[in-house]
């Protein structure tokens, strides 16, 4: 079953909020975390991968009319590929905030002293997106309590095992049935699931480890990304409470549009208005490109609709090399008014260039292949 509407268990009519509740209750089903069944992680794989076309319009747009086929790198410039567990846990973290926030449950000494995730919004023009680029972002986050090392213990004592658990951070319960003995696990009730006691804390973090601060993260932007793309940083989100390891900091990219161009996937379309006299005689102009200006020659008798290509002057693929093409639209420019000198050349033309082309001539394939029709 690889339907990605069928994974979801939603129509192909569903809406996105559709989509993202359908998303949201097979991954409580089957997040790694929480189903021990061997095909579990399998299964949230694929339901994340379908999650990630269908709550996009457009990757949605082209897999309604190509199927998986629609999602090439060729197609848009998106580039389609399964996504390994950790791409999957990372798109489950971006929009639901990760396992525990929703589910609760188990975690060992480690992931209870996890520190936060930070989500922050990194903004770029179509020029950094060209060259890639480096953003520093200032975060106000916790930091490690240097007066105690992060222990959460006051300087010259330190943390005592507790006596509940043992310093394992976990109670077992035993319970006899007609069935058998059975144990149950569950986190110590005494230390937190932590495995100790800070009987003296600090006075400066108050036992915590960790207190509030301001730290610089360079965030290294790769070319050719999208308002789509976000980065991860592991470890560079908050510390843990005592001494526990640091979260991710999750970067999600905004890309601002630039009005002298549309995107398509890598590609970029700029619209050129040419005069009449331009387009039958032909005239070299200047086009912007994310590099800079460049030179382009417009051919005599080109017509209305006619696409001309500046190869390479397009955005970098992401992940591959190579880069996609400046696609520039040519818009033949009709002047509104004119002046008393104007109108008389242009009456003198009209009398000279004879009747338009009728229907089947060389002029009409040519306008119908510019067109792309």
């Amino acid at each position: 079953m690889n339907d990605f509407y069928d994974l979801l268990g939603v129509p192909r009519t569903a809406s996105e909020d559709d989509v993202k509740k359908a998303y949201r209750k097979l991954a409580m089903q089957y997040h790694p975390d929480r189903n021990p069944a061997p095909d579990a992680e399998s299964r949230f794989k694929e339901i994340t991968e379908a999650y990630e076309v269908l709550r996009d319009p457009e990757k949605r747009s082209r897999y309604d009319r190509y199927g998986k086929a629609g999602l090439g790198g060729a197609a848009g410039g998106y580039g389609f590929h399964h996504v390994d567990l950790s791409e999957a846990l990372n798109i489950f973290m971006r929009d639901f905030g990760g396992f525990e926030s929703m589910f609760g449950g188990m975690r060992s000494q480690a992931d209870t002293r996890r520190g936060q995730d930070i989500r922050v919004t990194v903004k770029l023009n179509l020029t950094e997106v060209a060259t890639g680029v480096r953003k520093t972002v200032k975060l106000k986050t916790l930091e490690r309590c240097e007066t105690c090392a992060g222990t959460g213990a006051k300087a010259g004592s330190r943390p005592s095992p507790c006596g509940t658990c043992g310093g394992s951070g976990e109670v077992r319960r035993a319970a006899r049935s007609v069935f058998g003995q059975f144990v149950s696990v569950a986190p110590c009730p005494t230390c937190a699931g932590e495995g100790q006691i800070i009987k003296e804390p600090c006075e400066v973090c108050r036992g915590e480890g960790r207190i509030r601060g301001e730290r610089s993260v360079v965030v290294e932007v790769p070319a050719g990304v999208s308002g789509n793309n976000y980065l991860t940083l592991r470890g560079q989100g908050a510390v843990g409470p005592r001494g526990g390891p640091a979260g991710d900091l999750l970067v999600m990219l905004d890309v601002k549009d630039d009005d002298r161009f549309e995107r398509q996937g890598e590609n970029l379309v700029h619209d050129l208005a040419v005069s009449f006299s331009q387009a039958a005689l032909g005239a070299r102009f200047s086009v912007p490109t994310p590099y800079g200006d460049e030179a382009l020659d417009v051919p005599a008798g080109t017509q209305p609709g006619t696409v001309l290509q500046l190869r390479g002057k397009g955005l970098p693929r992401l992940g591959q090399s190579g880069n996609g093409d400046l696609l520039v639209r040519v818009h033949i420019w009709t002047p509104e008014k004119l002046t008393a000198e104007q109108e008389a050349l242009f009456r003198q033309l009209a009398a000279l260039e004879g009747e338009a082309p009728r229907r089947g001539s060389g002029f009409w394939s040519k306008l119908k292949e510019a067109l792309g029709a």
